[in-house]
């Protein structure tokens, strides 16, 4: 897939701008859901998502091929989602963390893994809309691009640990509005089935 993103970055940069259209293809739905998750609104999120391309269209020349297109354009989409939430002076929302353990938070993934592959994708989505923006761009990039700890420290600006650190508190964020859907029942399931 990356030499296939160079291929057309490089048809771009020596003039073929019709070349740009497939990557717009390629990377439209992921970059629009991820502004969606940091803006929670439709219009803004459409706006900021046509921003990234033209941001990413115009500084294509700076692009050094040193992670993949991909990381490159989820950071431009990023940055500029904070930008629009600084300009239009949005509070970070917050969820109540529950006093989750490592185990918990594995076992509430587990639960999920036996739910049926849609209705699992299902309520991870509507319950990711639920989270705080970083937290909500972050495991849109976890669970939905498989990104590496060092793939969305670049697009985060993170270290690897600092992604880490993250990481494991959304998904406590996570685990709280999942417990609340899934109900005790399918949780108290699979604790039992993992003692």
């Amino acid at each position: 897939m990356t030499t296939n993103d160079q291929h057309y970055i490089n048809l771009i940069i020596d003039g073929d701008t019709n070349a740009f259209e497939v990557l717009v293809e390629r990377y439209k739905n992921l970059v629009f859901t991820l502004t969606l998750r940091m803006l929670k609104n439709r219009e803004e999120a459409e706006e900021v998502a046509q921003d990234t391309f033209i941001k990413a269209y115009k500084s294509l020349n700076k692009f050094k091929g040193d992670s993949k297109f991909s990381t490159w354009i989820y950071k431009i989409a990023y940055n500029t989602s904070l930008d629009r939430l600084k300009k239009n002076k949005k509070y970070f929302n917050d969820v109540a963390i529950d006093e989750f353990t490592e185990h918990q938070v594995k076992m509430i993934d587990d639960a999920l893994d036996h739910l049926e592959h849609k209705e699992r994708e299902q309520s991870i989505q509507e319950c990711i809309t639920l989270l705080p923006n970083d937290d909500s761009f972050l495991l849109t990039l976890y669970y939905y691009e498989d990104q590496s700890l060092e793939e969305i420290s670049k697009t985060m600006d993170l270290t690897p640990n600092n992604v880490k650190v993250k990481l494991f508190r959304s998904r406590k964020k996570l685990a709280t509005i999942l417990r609340k859907r899934l109900g005790p029942e399918i949780i108290g399931h699979y604790e039992r089935e993992r003692r």
